[in-house]
């Protein structure tokens, strides 16, 4: 047992359903591309913002080298003493404590390397000795730092501009704007998944339509499947299926007619035959002659038999559009007229046939069907009571629904052979009387297609014999005619 649970547990990343596959193979890649692309979007979108703010730092540096002043109020303070005379580096500090976030902070420095005048005294950044673009970092190697542009100076004793600026605001510019693409992408994933997850439920739902459809055909329903409801992708396979079905129906047709021709064929020289018998049977002698023409009737009569029940067994097997369309039909007169069709077999064999029916019964069916049905329970019964017996069929109601019991007083069926007695040519050991072996599955094939369910089981009473029950569906009221449209 834990075999297969093995096997299906390290079997669950290869699913059998096509939704599964579908969205076993397609959410990893979703989800991938939403973080390249959110991976590309930072680096693209931090690349830009830093060529631009580096742009904006050189504009700034060369507006303030222009202008020969530092910022208004940073200056030295009119007292012909610069600000930073005198005045140690201060050591590099944390951007923590920079009051506009993301501003720039500028710095002005003499030729020989004294601060001059800061907008922002707290960075304590050193006028760097390379001009051109850096990044700084604090004491903290894991910490941001400065984006520095030092302006080169415009001659020898010229002052010299340093533009400063946070490189934690740069990233989390970067990463606030990342993040403003990501979420809706993320969000998107689920929608996505769960949009394919309908459309592959969708298509699959036309393919279960399919199968269903398939499912209920038999051999005597082989017409082609319906394509406007099939997806464009499994039309091939369905077209294909389709000329398999007709090629079947032909074979089928072809088999149906072989077995109709040749039992037409043997009904003709078969009769001419039973008739000769009947001619010589006076001038048979008495005698083992007799016993042996009394053989040779009774193959005759079997063989005359089998040739009827193979036609009545081609006819029922032909496609649903040939055979009668139902409509209602009393059980009670049907009954009737089968049990005085056979009245001179009964008669023949001295068995004495009874009818019993509480009121009338309808069903909804095709009465050619119910006959057949009928016919082949009430031959049986005819057949397999012994000469002198009795057979009654009585027409009655249970809370399950109406009944048709035919009840013989013959041999039986063992109990282990009550469903054998229902395939083709199996006839029950030691059983000397008359049959083909097709009547009964003649019957249930007849019953099955009309909506009834075909019983055999002892007799109630203890007594030897078959009870035969046939259960009726009940009769389905007919639709209301459509209302007349008269003129307004």
């Amino acid at each position: 047992m834990t075999g297969p649970v093995r096997e299906h547990a390290a079997r669950w990343y290869r699913p059998r359903s096509l939704r599964g596959q579908i969205l076993l193979w397609l959410a990893p890649w979703i989800l991938v591309g939403a973080v390249v692309a959110g991976c590309a979007f930072w680096a693209s979108y931090s690349a830009l913002i830093h060529t631009f703010m580096q742009y904006q730092m050189e504009v700034l540096a060369r507006s303030h080298a222009a202008g020969g002043q530092g910022p208004a109020g940073t200056s030295d303070g009119g007292d012909g003493r610069d600000a930073g005379h005198g005045v140690e580096p201060l050591p590099l500090l944390s951007d923590t404590n920079i009051l506009d976030w993301g501003a720039f902070a500028v710095q002005v420095w003499s030729a020989d390397g004294r601060l001059l005048a800061t907008s922002r005294p707290d960075t304590g950044v050193p006028l760097q000795a390379a001009p051109g673009h850096g990044l700084l970092r604090t004491h903290d190697a894991w910490a941001p730092g400065w984006r520095v542009y030092t302006a080169p100076a415009a001659g020898p004793h010229q002052r010299r501009v340093q533009v400063l600026q946070s490189e934690k605001f740069l990233q989390e510019e970067v990463a606030v704007r990342t993040l403003y693409v990501i979420v809706p992408m993320a969000l998107l994933v689920p929608v996505l998944l769960f949009t394919l997850w309908l459309v592959v439920g969708r298509a699959s739902r036309s393919l279960r339509l399919v199968a269903d459809e398939v499912a209920q055909r038999d051999d005597r329903s082989l017409g082609a499947i319906r394509m406007d409801r099939v997806p464009e992708e499994i039309v091939p396979l369905v077209g294909s299926f389709n000329a398999l079905l007709a090629r079947l129906g032909e074979a089928f047709a072809a088999q149906r007619r072989f077995v109709q021709d040749a039992a037409h064929e043997l009904r003709t020289p078969m009769a001419a035959m039973a008739l000769q018998l009947e001619n010589l049977r006076p001038f048979v002698p008495a005698g083992d002659a007799q016993q042996q023409f009394a053989q040779l009737d009774a193959g005759m009569r079997r063989a005359r038999h089998l040739v009827g029940q193979l036609l009545r067994l081609s006819r029922q097997e032909a496609p649903v559009s040939a055979q009668a369309p139902p409509a209602p039909v009393d059980i009670t007169a049907l009954l009737r007229d089968c049990v005085g069709q056979l009245m001179p077999l009964a008669d023949q064999r001295r068995i004495e046939v009874g009818f019993a029916g509480d009121g009338q019964v309808a069903v909804h069916a095709a009465a050619s069907e119910l006959r057949s049905v009928f016919d082949n329970l009430l031959d049986n019964a005819l057949r397999y009571t012994p000469e002198g017996g009795a057979v009654e069929v009585r027409l009655h109601c249970l809370d399950s629904g109406a009944v048709v019991d035919i009840v013989d007083n013959g041999p039986g069926i063992p109990p282990e052979l009550l469903e054998r007695v229902f395939d083709r040519f199996f006839r029950v050991p030691g059983n000397d009387a008359d049959g083909s072996g097709l009547g009964l599955a003649i019957t249930r094939a007849a019953a099955l297609r009309q909506g009834l369910r075909v019983e055999l089981r002892a007799r109630d009473d203890g007594a030897a014999g078959l009870l035969a029950r046939v259960h009726l569906p009940p009769l389905q009221p007919a639709p209301a005619p459509a209302p007349l449209l008269t003129p307004a």
